[in-house]
């Protein structure tokens, strides 16, 4: 199944986190946060404005980008968990 966002939505994977602290003790899966970092897997035609004129994304597939920690809708697309997210959701670029 493909999924293709519509609009200003964009279908994010998550980047997984430092399994390991800066001391070198192992984060138990109960303990770890949700990263809030993730790759932009498709991206939505953009938004309109009241006058009909696209506005383009700012984003493109395969940006790394940096998102609020309760952004986003979690979908389930062929067993894989991503989340679908407003592009106004993105909080920045990460290089």
């Amino acid at each position: 199944m493909a999924l293709t966002p519509l609009h200003d939505r964009v279908l994010v994977r998550r980047l997984e986190g430092d399994e390991k602290t800066a001391g070198g003790l192992i984060i138990p899966d109960s303990a770890k946060e949700k990263p809030a970092e993730g790759e932009v897997i498709a991206c939505g035609e953009g938004a309109r404005k009241d006058s009909g004129d696209l506005i383009p994304m700012a984003v493109k597939k395969g940006d790394k980008v940096l998102f609020g920690k309760w952004s986003g809708t979690e979908v389930s697309v062929d067993g894989e968990d991503l989340l679908m997210m407003k592009e106004s959701d993105i909080l920045g670029l990460l290089s």
